[in-house]
């Protein structure tokens, strides 16, 4: 049997291999944006027309996987002298940075028909070099487009190297950036929660911990090759830890905080407060873990990828917020909570429940006095604003997936303006080299394709290149449409084995994909979740109200979501942004209700139906919706990046976890609950706990969980 010095001893060793680990962690886990991967073909399943066209191309023309820099220079008012001494200074700049060394004559906007103004120049060129070599090579063409400009000119860097430079800008500085802001958050709400200058860095140092010891965990996995990470999973996986890791401990401070009233030893109150809190604090992570790991059915590979990732973000959280944190927090001592230092007191199970949860205990008494007024009135409101869902609209072109004006885009505009649409992003056409005539006639009679190039054979003489410019902007449904026509007649050449690939090819083979994911993994979500549910509550009827609730709460945060949308400017959402969204409000939405309704269930045994699950609501009120606005506003931290899918699945997270907070699980969850009543727990039903050292009926007394010798006012 285990005593107080044995307690202390296992104390100070977890300490000791948590520094440890922590050392390692912090080393490993800031190599993590080096092992991220943000070229958009390869997020494509292997399946995907577009996946083996790039394949094809990179095994028979060997540099054709480099970047290719279009470099656009403009004047409406026709070019000037000074225009053409820029661009052949620049020519000159760039040569070096070109394969092979050299680049070709700048192309006129004019050459079909140079009776007219020549009013635009292009440099079309690939990069040299290994990944790093291309993206320092896209930078320095930026910054030589900036030396000397004559007034008025209008330069950019657009085409594949243009768009790669742009992320990689988008998410420079993400690993320090982001955690920098996540923390600051964090730590400003857990002063204003604790209102102890000291408390809240401890929390926080745990939390960073998780979160580096999750990097290094993804890092190790990436450099493997078992997972796809890319910045928008690297982002997601930060707010994840810092949220989920405060809320778990939020729950066990909170419980701990009533414990060290009721005993003497530190020791002896952190057992009883973890033994408390673990169980919903596992069923919460494993509700979230579980349903991201469903994400591995998706096809998309940066969808897939998040599955595993932010799993081991969950489970590390998990693994310090019960380990690290309870050793910390024993060995300070209670001068931590200063000035509202908990006193150990003999009568603490006397302590009026009303006065400490006045304010729940009042919200409480009303849900309880009107439960099916109550519930009805919160769904009309709730169905209400989820008809904004119905001004959300998918698929984003180029320019609408950053929220400021970035340079590959307005590359492409200008070069929109005064070439054919699709000039500066072509199709890319993979063919056998003995059809490659027939396929380039197949492809020059689709309606939508300005001109077709002429082939280019491979050194072995098996296969055929050749570039499909399309009439219109690359990024649009019209383009799309034109990709698929093409797609139609290339592969009807006998022999041909045509693929067509290209920027446009990745976005409709994304949307493809994208809509098997939201068919198959939602619905597989649901189930698992539903599952979790029944066997946590041990009932059937229990886990249908709650996930009607959760996937009303889910439709009601897309709607208010749309408007914010609409008002930012940002309407149109990213493909894979309901399913995301959807995954964290079910998994971490469920949460809070899934604390309400495993203490409701507790206390129905000893109250009876009603009394139990306003008891429950009055005691977990204040901890849950402190959680709630602590995950929400972590969320919110995805707006920094220049990304506007981060900062919509940010939005939709952040307003759907406040709605679950406030109004589901404080109104619509325990009124319905209520109104329902006992059958609710249909088919099983709350057991009578024994009263302690007998083994009889309990007898309850207000305010005391007989079952577990402690305050029922503390237990959350």
């Amino acid at each position: 049997m285990s005593g107080p010095g044995t307690r202390s001893v296992s104390r100070w060793i977890s300490l000791a291999i948590w520094l440890i680990v922590a050392m390692a962690a912090v080393a490993i886990g800031g190599k993590l944006t080096s092992a991220t991967n943000n070229d958009a073909s390869s997020w494509l399943p292997r399946s995907a027309e577009a996946t083996k066209a790039l394949q094809r191309a990179e095994a028979s023309f060997p540099g054709s996987d480099q970047l290719v820099a279009v470099v656009v220079y403009a004047r409406d008012s026709g070019l000037t002298d000074a225009d053409r001494a820029k661009v052949a200074a620049d020519k000159a700049v760039f040569a070096p940075l070109a394969l092979g060394g050299r680049i070709n004559d700048a192309f006129p906007d004019n050459a079909a028909d140079p009776s007219k103004p020549e009013t635009a120049l292009l440099l079309t060129f690939p990069l040299a070099g290994d990944d790093d070599a291309q993206t320092r090579a896209a930078t320095t063409i930026t910054d030589q487009l900036k030396v000397d400009p004559p007034a008025g000119l209008q330069t950019a860097l657009t085409g594949s190297a243009g768009a790669v430079k742009d992320i990689v800008d988008a998410f420079s500085g993400l690993d320090s950036t982001l955690l920098l802001v996540t923390a600051g958050v964090v730590a400003l709400l857990l002063l204003i929660t604790y209102r102890s200058p000291i408390l809240w860095i401890v929390p926080l140092i745990s939390v960073g911990i998780a979160s580096q010891l999750a990097a290094a965990v993804v890092y190790l996995l990436a450099k493997a090759n078992a997972v796809t990470v890319n910045g928008q999973s690297q982002g997601i996986l930060t707010v994840l830890v810092f949220g989920a890791g405060t809320d778990y401990a939020l729950l066990l401070i909170a419980r701990y905080r009533e414990e060290l009233r009721r005993h003497q030893r530190r020791g002896d109150a952190m057992a009883v407060a973890l033994r408390r809190s673990f169980p919903a604090i596992l069923a919460s992570g494993a509700t979230v873990a579980i349903s991201l790991l469903c994400l591995l059915f998706a096809e998309l590979n940066n969808v897939r990828g998040l599955g595993p990732v932010g799993a081991v973000g969950i489970a590390s959280a998990l693994a310090v917020m019960t380990t690290l944190l309870p050793a910390i927090l024993v060995v300070c001592g209670r001068w931590l909570f200063w000035p509202f230092i908990p006193r150990y007191s003999p009568d603490a199970a006397a302590h009026d429940i009303a006065e400490e949860h006045g304010f729940w205990g009042r919200i409480a008494a009303t849900v309880a006095r009107r439960p099916r007024t109550v519930w009805l009135v919160t769904s009309v409101v709730l169905f209400g604003l989820a008809f904004g869902m119905l001004g959300l609209h998918t698929g984003q072109t180029q320019a609408d997936q950053y929220t400021r004006t970035v340079g590959s885009v307005t590359g492409q505009q200008i070069v929109a303006a005064h070439y054919p649409a699709g000039q500066a992003l072509p199709a890319d056409i993979v063919a056998r080299a003995d059809h490659a005539a027939a396929v380039r006639a197949a492809a020059a009679n689709v309606p939508g394709v300005d001109e077709v190039t002429p082939p280019i054979t491979s050194s072995d003489g098996q296969w055929a290149r050749m570039s499909a410019v399309l009439s219109v902007p690359p990024d649009t449904t019209a383009a799309k449409d034109t990709v698929v026509a093409l797609r139609d007649a290339v592969h009807a050449v006998p022999g041909g084995e045509a693929l067509v690939g290209g920027q446009t090819a990745i976005a409709l083979d994304t949307q493809t994909a994208a809509d098997h994911d939201n068919r198959v993994v939602i619905p597989l979500i649901l189930v698992v979740v539903f599952i979790v549910l029944v066997v946590l509550l041990r009932a059937l009827v229990a886990p249908l109200i709650l996930m009607a609730s959760v996937v009303l709460s889910f439709g009601t945060a897309m709607g208010t979501a749309a408007l914010l949308f609409h008002a930012l400017g940002h309407p149109r959402i990213d493909l894979s942004t309901p399913l995301l969204g959807f995954l964290f409000l079910v998994a971490l939405g469920v949460d809070y209700t899934i604390f309400l309704m495993t203490r409701a269930r507790e206390e129905t045994a000893k109250l009876g139906h009603k009394a139990g699950v306003q008891h429950a609501l009055t005691v977990t009120g204040g901890v849950i919706t402190s959680a709630g606005l602590v995950l929400a506003a972590t969320f919110t931290v995805l707006a920094v990046l220049p990304l506007t899918a981060l900062l919509q699945l940010g939005i939709i997270v952040a307003v759907g976890v406040l709605m679950d907070t406030l109004i589901i699980r404080t109104l619509l969850v325990p009124a319905a609950s209520i109104d329902a009543g006992r059958r609710i727990w249909w088919p099983g039903r709350p057991a009578m706990p024994p009263a302690a050292g007998t083994g009889g009926p309990a007898t309850t007394r207000p305010g005391v969980d007989e079952s577990s010798d402690v305050p029922a006012a503390s237990r959350f």
